[in-house]
């Protein structure tokens, strides 16, 4: 008969808890969000400022588009996206030109809050590291990382011309090497797994280089999820488990929970915070980051960072803020961050 006053008394016990989450701000670094869209095409540096300021994004990563999809002959209409029709993506190295050409727009002050990472070069090409390394000489201590790479992407996979990139083949192995080399973090997507299994089928593709280059930081891109994959499977019941593992098994690995991570993972179907997934940030918490990863157009990017605040309500206060912006900045290369400080 004592329980229900029990119970008041622990409800009465958190309400400065959920009062204190309620009451937080969050300032973000946004680590996953794409210049361009798949047709080179974009928005503007403005109106990126703009949203930025609107949201409370203090710092982006900043990337091309690594692919540009072609309008095919005879096809009498331009496709809007990517999957739009069944004509191919093909490899596009000046994606970074763009983004090069945009932050030259910028004042000292407003380039201090964009942090390009280098992605236009084939992955399946051994040359690429060459390439790399001469983007890097022609425009001295701009790039702070490399990414978005597309190796397994769902129909981007499908529709690329050539051979399917795999996160484990040779050409890759050179350029962590070189991202070793120059300090310098590595956005990876890579699937876990394909439409139809419902276990971690491509997993050893990632974990390989994982082991291999230990000195090199590799950011996987929204844990291996994609919006195809949650068609055909709403909910990878072993992801969850999996990235534990990882987490536990490599040091260099840190996972970017952009949008395909908030439902059905980071938050139930009402908002609430999934208890296992809080646990594990608190576990490690210097290892996770927030991404959008909107494409090219920045309308949306304010509402969908802060459609985390609830899944960082429910973390311990320095971990939500560290989740929420420093995660990000402690990954890119030390003079960078010796800079910001």
């Amino acid at each position: 008969m004592y329980i229900p006053r029990i119970l008041s008394l622990a409800a009465l016990c958190l309400l400065p808890l959920v009062a204190a989450a309620e009451g937080r701000e969050y300032r973000y670094s946004d680590a996953h969000l794409h210049y361009v869209d798949f047709f080179q095409e974009t928005d503007g540096m403005q109106k990126l400022l703009e949203a930025m300021d609107a949201g409370g994004i203090d710092h982006v990563m900043i990337s091309g588009i690594p692919v540009a999809k072609k309008w095919h002959e005879n096809e009498p209409k331009r496709p809007r996206y990517y999957a739009g029709d069944d004509a191919p993506v093909y490899w596009y190295s000046a994606t970074d030109v763009l983004v090069a050409a945009a932050l030259e727009e910028l004042d000292e002050e407003q380039r201090k809050r964009f942090h390009p990472f280098l992605s236009g070069f084939n992955p399946n090409d051994k040359n690429a590291d060459a390439h790399i390394r001469r983007m890097l000489e022609l425009h001295p201590g701009l790039w702070q990382g490399l990414g978005e790479i597309f190796t397994r992407h769902d129909d981007v996979t499908a529709l690329t011309e050539g051979d399917t990139p795999r996160a484990n083949n040779e050409a890759l192995a050179r350029v962590y090497h070189l991202a070793a080399e120059f300090d310098l973090p590595v956005m990876l997507h890579s699937n876990i797994t394909s439409k139809r299994e419902r276990n971690p089928l491509y997993l050893v593709e990632l974990e390989e280089p994982l082991r291999n280059h230990p000195h090199t930081r590799f950011i996987w891109a929204h844990a291996g999820t994609s919006m195809e994959l949650h068609r055909h499977q709403e909910k990878l019941t072993f992801l969850h488990e999996t990235v534990s593992r990882l987490l536990d098994d490599y040091p260099n690995l840190y996972i970017d929970l952009s949008w395909t991570m908030l439902k059905p993972y980071l938050l139930d179907e009402r908002g609430n915070a999934d208890p296992a997934w809080v646990k594990l940030v608190e576990r490690h918490p210097t290892r996770f980051v927030l991404g959008s990863d909107v494409v090219g157009r920045f309308g949306s990017l304010a509402d969908g960072m802060a459609a985390f605040a609830p899944f960082l309500d429910a973390l311990p206060e320095q971990v939500a803020h560290q989740v929420a912006r420093d995660n990000f900045l402690s990954l890119l290369p030390r003079k960078r961050q010796d800079a910001l400080r």
